[in-house]
């Protein structure tokens, strides 16, 4: 740390944010130097985020006061055209939700481009060669191929690293990243912040690193800043707040790390029946190659599994690996080219639309990116309660809504009347996940498929939903399919683990020997990139 630079490139003195007569920063003061990792940590909706945006200057409808100096120029007394200038080009941010922040009517490599011809005053060829070289860069397979794919044929770790590529085409000075690595499995998470350090070293680039993964700040960041309603509790380098945390609120985020929730089964007379089963599933899409042609993506080939009642079937595997296309797949919600499916006896792609929505109320799922999976245009009371005015018709009103406050209330989020009227958008990212799950929690089926059910969440609420699952899944024999890329959960919940690589099972067992022997290399590597692996390396 003693060979960091003196003088900031980012200055900021006492940023306040107003929405209204609401106040949700407080006199917020950073320093960040060319060359400096500087993480600013805190749950959800401690104003992280809000923060970073206001340093662009990109809160509509907000009142800021406070100085913010860029390399000697104070960002609040310029134009708009010229902030217009610095964003992309000196001062980059990567956005928390990629679904959101990508044009989906619009190739990845074309928004890429276009940032180099804004900005680099590239031609058209020229930037969408630098285009595919940067997807490469960032560890996307065949990168001339998904240039040309449009942001809903990607995954949800591959959008994640369109857009990394998109905020490092025009190599800024100063990136501003609102957690850039939490839909990234651990092998590409440990690519990308390598690539940010060479590129750190090789132009001095400064990093403000917005994250809830405390590990990761453990390792790559050199000063930390940690907020709470709004305010930073507490600052320093990273060696000192984390060996002698001052700030209770310090203390009790360092101490939230997932720990074991399963509860090894005891040898029974009978064992649960299974609730879930796979054979030989397969599936692949057609993708236009060219002018009446198609080429056939194979995406799952030859997956089988099981799953028992009261169990959780951990599933990891890297972004692309098929993780997400399996939940689909076992829930019938799209078409399979080979194998056969057994939810709760019965095949899901067998069966007629009426004889399919009972089925549907005891298979749910969570979906990866809660925004796109809200509906933007109904209240959180709305989307709550709609599964219950389809499958509990003869519920009053009111005993929807209490149910709806309920559930709100056990997955970490209390809200008042007026606030089940407000709508997705104006919650964190934490926050919508938690609505998402209590939408797939209030039917209280018997399978529960959670595609990434706590990548948005801070630690703190990670613990507690992780909490939550476990508890219910004791009282009321639920069983889960938890899709994961955060190793540290997968073995807290899961009685049982399946690797993915390349939609192939390269690995399946009990929990404890995956994780603690893996046999397969595929499956070592992800243990020794991942944070559980320096868990188990430690004892």
């Amino acid at each position: 740390m003693s060979d960091m630079p003196s003088i900031p490139l980012l200055k900021v003195r006492d940023l306040q944010v107003r929405f209204g007569a609401q106040t949700v920063v407080h006199g917020v003061d950073l320093d960040i130097a060319a060359g400096e990792k500087v993480a600013l940590v805190g749950e959800s909706g401690s104003g992280k985020t809000v923060s970073a945006l206001a340093l662009l200057r990109l809160l509509d409808g907000a009142q800021q006061t406070g100085s913010v100096m860029f390399d000697g120029r104070e960002l609040s007394t310029l134009s708009e055209r010229q902030m217009r200038g610095l964003r992309g080009k000196d001062i980059a941010m990567i956005f928390q939700e990629p679904m959101t922040a990508l044009n989906p009517l619009h190739p990845v490599g074309r928004q890429i481009a276009e940032v180099l011809e804004l900005h680099e005053a590239l031609s058209r060829r020229a930037a969408w060669a630098r285009a595919v070289e940067l997807l490469g860069q960032m560890g996307i397979d065949q990168p001339a191929r998904r240039a040309a794919d449009y942001p809903h044929q990607l995954s949800g770790g591959q959008r994640q690293r369109v857009m990394i590529a998109m905020a490092l085409a025009c190599r800024p000075r100063l990136l501003l990243a609102d957690e850039p690595t939490t839909a990234l499995d651990v092998t590409v998470r440990r690519q990308i912040l390598d690539l940010l350090d060479a590129l750190q070293a090789e132009y001095g680039l400064a990093l403000l690193f917005i994250t809830h993964d405390l590990h990761l700040v453990r390792r790559y960041a050199h000063r930390v800043a940690v907020m709470q309603q709004g305010r930073v509790v507490e600052a320093g380098t990273v060696t000192s707040v984390f060996a002698a945390p001052q700030h209770p609120y310090t203390q009790m985020l360092l101490r939230s790390r997932p720990r074991r929730l399963v509860q090894e089964s005891e040898k029974k007379a009978a064992p649960p029946p299974t609730v879930l089963q796979a054979r030989a599933l397969s599936v692949r899409f057609a993708q236009n190659s060219g002018f009446w042609r198609k080429h056939w993506h194979t995406v799952l080939q030859d997956i089988s599994l099981e799953l028992l009642a009261g169990q959780t079937l951990g599933v990891v595997g890297e972004s692309g690996s098929g993780k997400s296309t399996l939940a689909l797949a076992l829930l019938g919600l799209l078409r399979r080219q080979g194998g056969e499916v057994s939810l709760l006896g019965r095949d899901p792609a067998r069966l007629s639309a009426a004889a399919l929505r009972p089925l549907r109320a005891q298979a749910q799922i969570v979906f990866q990116d809660p925004f796109s999976s809200l509906s933007p245009r109904r209240t959180v009371a709305q989307i709550v309660e709609e599964g219950l005015e389809i499958h509990r018709p003869e519920w009053s009103a009111v005993q929807r809504r209490e149910r709806a406050q309920q559930i709100l209330a056990e997955v970490g989020l209390p809200l008042s009347p007026a606030e089940m009227q407000r709508y997705p958008h104006a919650f964190s990212g934490g926050q919508r996940q938690r609505i998402a799950i209590a939408r797939a929690l209030i039917l209280e089926p018997k399978v529960l498929i959670l595609d990434e059910p706590t990548s948005a969440l801070d630690v703190t609420v990670q613990q507690q939903v992780l909490d939550l699952l476990a508890a219910l899944q004791q009282r009321l024999g639920l069983a889960y399919v938890l899709i994961s890329h955060d190793l540290s959960v997968i073995g807290a919940l899961s009685h049982r683990v399946l690797v993915l690589h390349q939609g192939k099972v390269v690995e399946q067992g009990p929990t404890d020997a995956v994780l603690r022997a893996p046999r397969q290399p595929y499956t070592q590597a992800l243990l020794a990139a991942s944070d559980l692996g320096e868990e188990v390396r430690d004892g």
